[in-house]
């Protein structure tokens, strides 16, 4: 009985002395998938992969501020000029439309030129009387005068618009060399073309006033060649001759 309890404490000893290298063999011994192996071909690999992202990613940056940059001149040929000279230039029309409108006498307006001409500059009437030859001379005469002070007063409003004009014209072309865009640049050419539209208007308006004036020149005198033959003619018919009459001379005293 005593023999066999030792025999049972002898296997049971075993048995543990045999479990105990099972039991702790987990923490002295490291599994063959632990270990740390460097593949220097994967590790290229990576590396490769990696400078071809950031390459793409450079790309798509440049990319961007290509178009930013793109969107950014669209802007600026869209952007309007921030000059103006269309009020001046209107103002400067408007004032030599103003002087022709002021013309003495036969305006610039066709059924007036046609109804004075044909009172004023049509033949003479020959029953008018003396005085009303007279009148009628003098009446053109004005006219005359008249449409001369009207020439030169369109001159003298054109020449004044002259510094106007340059100041615009400076302007205009100082604008056109910094405009930013295609907007600008089309929009201050075309503030030139106006300024050069009414600077044409101007000289119409001088060529206007200058042929009026020439015109009431010639039709005065035409009307006076025509009257001096009228009162030729009266001076040259025969009359009824002299009549004599009562003539004193000096006085009788009372």
């Amino acid at each position: 009985m005593k023999t066999r309890s030792i025999r049972s404490r002898a296997v049971i000893l075993a048995a543990g002395l045999l479990a105990t290298p099972i039991a702790f063999s987990p923490i002295l011994t490291m599994p063959a998938h632990a270990l740390v192996v460097f593949d220097p071909s994967n590790y290229a690999q990576n590396v490769l992969t990696a400078a071809r992202s950031l390459e793409q990613i450079t790309n798509q940056i440049t990319s961007l501020q290509n178009q930013a940059q793109m969107l950014i001149n669209q802007a600026k040929n869209l952007a309007s000029l921030p000059f103006s000279a269309l009020q001046t230039l209107q103002q400067n029309v408007q004032r030599t439309q103003q002087l022709l409108q002021q013309a003495q006498g036969i305006a610039f307006n066709v059924q007036q030129i046609d109804q004075m001409f044909s009172q004023k500059y049509g033949s003479v009437s020959m029953s008018a009387t003396d005085q009303q030859l007279i009148t009628e001379a003098r009446s053109r005469w004005q006219n005359t005068v008249g449409g001369l002070q009207d020439a030169m007063r369109v001159q003298a409003g054109v020449v004044g618009n002259i510094d106007s004009n340059r100041t615009q014209m400076s302007a205009l072309v100082s604008q056109s060399q910094s405009a930013t865009g295609a907007l600008q640049a089309t929009q201050a050419g075309n503030q030139l073309l106006a300024l050069l539209a009414q600077q044409l208007a101007d000289l119409t308006a001088v060529g206007a006033a200058n042929g009026r004036a020439q015109a009431l020149t010639e039709a005065e005198r035409t009307a006076a060649a025509e009257q001096g033959r009228e009162q030729r003619r009266r001076f040259l018919t025969p009359g009824s001759g002299y009549q004599p009459g009562n003539a004193q001379m000096f006085n009788n005293g009372n």
